[in-house]
C-alpha cells in the first residue's frame, strides 16, 4: 500500500478549505471578477470584507482571505460570521503555528458559547483536535455536530479525515461515501475516494475519477487523475482518448503530451509516434528531463547512439541529479 502521510495533509487542508467558508444550506455562489475593485471602494466594509474573504478562502488564496478576514474581526468582533471565518483561516492556512490554531480554538470555542448548535463551529474546533492528533476530542465534537443536524456533509468530511490519519481506510471510504450522499455534486470527495481506492490499487477508482470528472469537465488536473487510472488498470485506448481531450483543453500541459508518448514507447513499442509526442511535449516545456531521457531513450533503440547520448545530455543539463540519464549515457560510451 502506497504512504497516506502527504495524501493525508493535503486532504485535511485540502476539505477543510473547500467546505468550510460554505454555510449549512448553501453553496458559495460564484462572485464577479470585481471582487477586489469592491474591496478597494470600501475597505471598512465588514460584509464586502467578509464575502471577499470566503471567496479567496473557497479558492485556498490564504494570502488575499487572511487580510480580509483579520480587518473584518477588527471592525466587528461580535459578528459570528466574521469570527468563524477568520478561524477558518487562522486554522487551515498552510503558513499556520501552533499559536494559530490554538487561536482558532479560541474562536470556535467563543461561537459554540454564543452558538452552541452551529454545526460548522463544532466541525472547526474538531478540526483544531485533529491537527494536534487528539482525535477522541474531535471525535466528540463531530459527534455532536451530527446529533444536531445528521446529515451534515462537513461532519462525515472530518470524520472521514480522522480515520484516514488513523489509518483505517475502510472507516474513511465509508464517511466519504456517506458526505457524498449527503451532497451527490461533492467533487472533492470523489477525488478522495479515488484517490483511496487507487492507492489499494483498485481499480474501482476510475468509477470516482469518472463521476468527478463529469462534475467538473474542464478541471485538467482531475482528468489527468482519470488518464493515468486508466493507463495504469492497461485500458490504453481510453487512457490515450483522455489524454488528447486534456491537450485539447490546454495545450500548455506538456505531461498530456508525455504519456502519450510513454504509452506508446513502453506499453505498445511503437517508438517513432512516441518520439513524436516526446518531442511535443519538449517544445512546451523543453525542460522537460524526463521527456529528453526517454527521448534518448528511442534514439537507441534505434541504434542512434549520437542522439541518444545528446538527449541524456540535455536532461542532465537541466537535473545533474537525473541518475537514470546517467547511467545510460556511461553505458552508452
Amino acid at each position: 500500500m502506497k504512504n497516506f502521510s502527504h495524501f493525508s495533509a493535503l486532504f485535511i487542508l485540502g476539505f477543510l478549505t473547500l467546505t468550510s467558508c460554505k454555510s449549512d444550506n448553501e453553496k458559495v455562489k460564484p462572485v464577479s471578477d470585481n471582487i477586489d475593485t469592491l474591496v478597494a471602494l470600501y475597505p471598512d466594509s465588514v460584509p464586502v470584507l467578509l464575502r471577499h474573504g470566503k471567496y479567496y478562502f473557497g479558492k485556498m488564496r490564504f494570502d488575499k482571505a487572511l487580510p480580509s478576514a483579520t480587518k473584518a474581526f477588527r471592525l466587528d468582533s461580535n459578528n459570528m460570521d466574521v469570527r468563524l471565518l477568520y478561524a477558518e483561516v487562522l486554522n487551515n492556512d498552510p503558513k499556520r503555528t501552533s499559536e494559530n490554531i490554538l487561536s482558532a480554538q479560541r474562536h470556535f470555542d467563543f461561537i459554540l458559547k454564543k452558538e452552541p448548535k452551529n454545526t460548522k463551529a463544532l466541525v472547526g474546533m474538531a478540526s483544531t483536535y485533529t491537527f494536534m492528533q487528539d482525535f477522541d476530542r474531535s471525535f466528540q465534537y463531530i459527534n455532536e455536530a451530527l446529533r444536531i443536524d445528521p446529515k451534515f456533509r462537513d461532519a462525515y468530511v472530518m470524520k472521514g479525515t480522522n480515520y484516514l490519519q488513523l489509518n483505517n481506510m475502510a472507516l474513511a471510504k465509508s464517511s466519504y461515501e456517506t458526505a457524498t450522499q449527503q451532497d451527490p455534486e461533492f467533487f472533492e470527495a470523489y477525488i478522495a475516494l479515488g484517490d483511496l481506492y487507487n492507492s489499494e490499487e483498485d481499480p474501482i477508482c476510475i468509477q470516482y475519477y469518472t463521476t468527478a470528472s463529469q462534475l467538473q469537465p474542464d478541471d485538467i488536473g482531475i482528468m489527468y487523475k482519470l488518464a493515468y487510472a486508466y493507463q495504469q488498470y492497461d485500458r490504453l485506448d481510453e487512457a490515450l482518448a483522455e489524454y488528447r481531450a486534456m491537450y485539447q483543453k490546454d495545450a500548455t500541459f506538456a505531461m498530456s503530451l508525455f504519456q502519450q508518448g510513454y504509452i506508446k514507447h513502453i506499453y505498445m513499442n511503437e517508438i517513432d509516434s512516441a518520439m513524436i509526442y516526446y518531442n511535443q511535449a519538449l517544445v512546451v516545456e523543453p525542460k522537460f528531463v524526463e521527456a529528453w531521457h526517454n527521448l534518448g531513450m528511442c534514439y537507441e533503440a534505434q541504434n542512434n547512439i549520437p542522439k541518444a547520448l545528446k538527449s541524456y545530455s540535455q536532461a542532465l543539463k537541466y537535473n545533474p541529479g537525473f541518475e537514470k540519464s546517467r547511467e545510460a549515457a556511461n553505458k552508452l560510451r
